[in-house]
Order: C-alpha cells, then sequence, then structure tokens
C-alpha cells in the first residue's frame, strides 16, 4: 500500500479489504473454517492450535480454540438430533428397569432374570473400562485418535467413507462441512458476467436469450484468447429468436 504506483496501491487496499472480510476479527470469524480443519484427520486439533497460536499468538489463540471447540460441540450436538439418536446413557439408567422388549404379563423371574443379566454385562464393561463407564461420544474418540500421516494426493472424504461405520453422525457432519465452498468468488464471478450481459440498455432480453448468451460466450472464450465482443451481434440473435419462436423451434436456441 505504501507503492509509489497508485494503481498498485489501489488494488493492494482492495486485497486487504477482502482479507480483513474473512480473517479481520479472529472472533467474528465464521467458526466453519476451523471446523472443516479439525474434521481433516491429518490435521485435527493438533495442528490447529499451533496455527492459531502463530497466527492470533498463544493467550488470543488459546481462547478462540476453546470457543471452535464448543462451536463443535454445539454442531455435532445437532446432528445428533437430526439423525435421532442421543448421548450415551447413565450407568443408573442402563440397569434401572426391566427390558422394554418383554411384555408387561411377563413373569418376574424373567424379568429379574433379564435385568441380572443386564447388571452383569454392565458390570463387565465397568470392569474393561477401568471402573467406570465409557461415556465418550463419537467426537471424542475422534478427537482422541491420532492424527493421519501426510501423504500425497490425502482424499478426507474418502476417508470420512470408509470410516462412516465408526463415526456415522461425524461422517454426516463431514460431507456438509467439507463442500461449503471457502470463498464466495466463483459465484460473484458468475453473476458478474451475466451482468456485463444483462445491462440496463438490454433488460428487456429474455430469459433463456441471456442464458444462451451466457453459455456461447463462455465457451468461446476458451476456445479463443482474443475477448469475444457478443453485443455486436445481439440483432442477429434477437432475429434468429424471433425466428425459432415462430416455427416453434425455441428450444433450439439453448442447444446452440
Amino acid at each position: 500500500m505504501e507503492n509509489e504506483d497508485v494503481v498498485v496501491q489501489e488494488i493492494t487496499k482492495n486485497m486487504k479489504e477482502k482479507i480483513g472480510k474473512y480473517w479481520g476479527d479472529p472472533h467474528k470469524m465464521n467458526k466453519m473454517i476451523f471446523i472443516s480443519y479439525v474434521l481433516d484427520p491429518r490435521h485435527m486439533f493438533h495442528s490447529l492450535s499451533f496455527a492459531l497460536a502463530a497466527m492470533f499468538e498463544e493467550t488470543k489463540g488459546v481462547k478462540i480454540q476453546e470457543e471452535v471447540k464448543t462451536y463443535m460441540k454445539t454442531l455435532f450436538s445437532e446432528y445428533i438430533k437430526m439423525n435421532g439418536d442421543s448421548y450415551p446413557s447413565s450407568p443408573s439408567s442402563t440397569s434401572s428397569s426391566c427390558p422394554s422388549s418383554l411384555s408387561p404379563t411377563s413373569s418376574p423371574s424373567l424379568c429379574s432374570s433379564s435385568s441380572s443379566f443386564s447388571k452383569f454385562m454392565l458390570d463387565l464393561k465397568r470392569h474393561k473400562s477401568g471402573g467406570c463407564i465409557d461415556l465418550k461420544t463419537e467426537l471424542d474418540k475422534y478427537l482422541g485418535e491420532d492424527v493421519e500421516g501426510e501423504k500425497d494426493k490425502f482424499d478426507v472424504l474418502g476417508w470420512w467413507k470408509l470410516n462412516s461405520p465408526r463415526f456415522p453422525t461425524l461422517a454426516d457432519m463431514a460431507r456438509d462441512v467439507l463442500a461449503i465452498p471457502i470463498s464466495s468468488v466463483a459465484y460473484e464471478s458468475a453473476f458478474s458476467t451475466g451482468g456485463c450481459i444483462l445491462d440496463p440498455f438490454w433488460s428487456s432480453l429474455t430469459p433463456r436469450l441471456v442464458q444462451a448468451l451466457v453459455c456461447i460466450q463462455d465457451w468461446l472464450r476458451n476456445e479463443s484468447t482474443t475477448p469475444v465482443k457478443i453485443e455486436k451481434n445481439l440483432d442477429n440473435l434477437e432475429q434468429l429468436e424471433l425466428e425459432m419462436v415462430n416455427t416453434g423451434k425455441e428450444s433450439c436456441i439453448v442447444d446452440i
């Protein structure tokens, strides 16, 4: 921005404003950017904590990391609700009553026998886990695993597809989060292209003709490095469209 060239100054100013939109205030940033990073099994919170400390200093980085953890747990709980699942139940609720699969007319001895077996399995599970019941969620188990090693052409979505039986809810969440575009540039570019064709002077163009113009211009630009000024041929295109309408072949415009 301190360059002597005025053009460079203006370009840099616009770039800085764009960067500030995404990375200006870390506490106002969309936490989904960090969630997608955590859902990469090569990084998780191991790499995120290091990156945040490097970008925003140690104290502020730790605070942002805690915010991301809270946000991720909230998001995970929403997916739990959507899937109709629930968190692991407490030990008291697991062995307190007769299983629902038994009918009300079941004999007390059968219910007692089933309850005893449930208690036995609960005690066995407690024994295996060192005296306490494992109440870890999918998210806790995923974050507790070791990170994957760096590999060339690592397929993150492929990893989640392969591990979906272990983390079904997290796999659904990863599928949605990792499909979010990181920037709105592609959409802005598309609308900019449409704006160059549908200006105030040509606002009477039909939607089908606008679609045809956008497609043709895009195809021609890919075939030639010379800018194509499609506006010069608008009269011919309008005449062609009129002829197609009169002959009942309007759909051919789009096919061109």
